[in-house]
């Protein structure tokens, strides 16, 4: 062997971070009452002791945006995004309410975005 790696070997990409390491190994939110449609917005400005993503979050959450949105804008999985908020809400850095049922718009939107998958 000459140190080289063969040919049909992929290198492994190590910008990748596991979705289970940025919520420490839990896969469920301590609320359980998040939806997709459920508006957070931030409390105050983004704690500097924050990890990345959560930091990140409260940033995006300056204005009141949906917890798909929020996924989508921090480029993590549905789930992450629901414990990291979760953690967030508890944590007093963002509040959280449920609309009482979704417009047509929000409807369509959601629809939209499905069929672009």
């Amino acid at each position: 062997m000459n140190g080289e790696q063969p040919k049909d070997v992929e290198p492994e990409d190590t910008s990748f971070v596991r979705p289970f390491i940025i919520t420490g190994g839990r896969a469920e939110p301590l609320q359980s009452d998040l939806r997709l449609e459920t508006l957070v917005v931030a409390v105050g400005t983004p704690d500097e002791s924050l990890a990345f993503e959560r930091r990140h979050i409260v940033a995006v959450c300056a204005q009141p945006t949906t917890v798909a949105e929020v996924a989508h804008r921090v480029g993590v999985p549905l789930g992450v995004a629901k414990v990291l908020i979760s953690d967030l809400v508890v944590a007093g850095q963002l509040a959280c309410r449920q609309p009482a049922e979704l417009q047509l718009q929000m409807l369509e939107r959601i629809r939209d975005h499905v069929r672009a998958l």
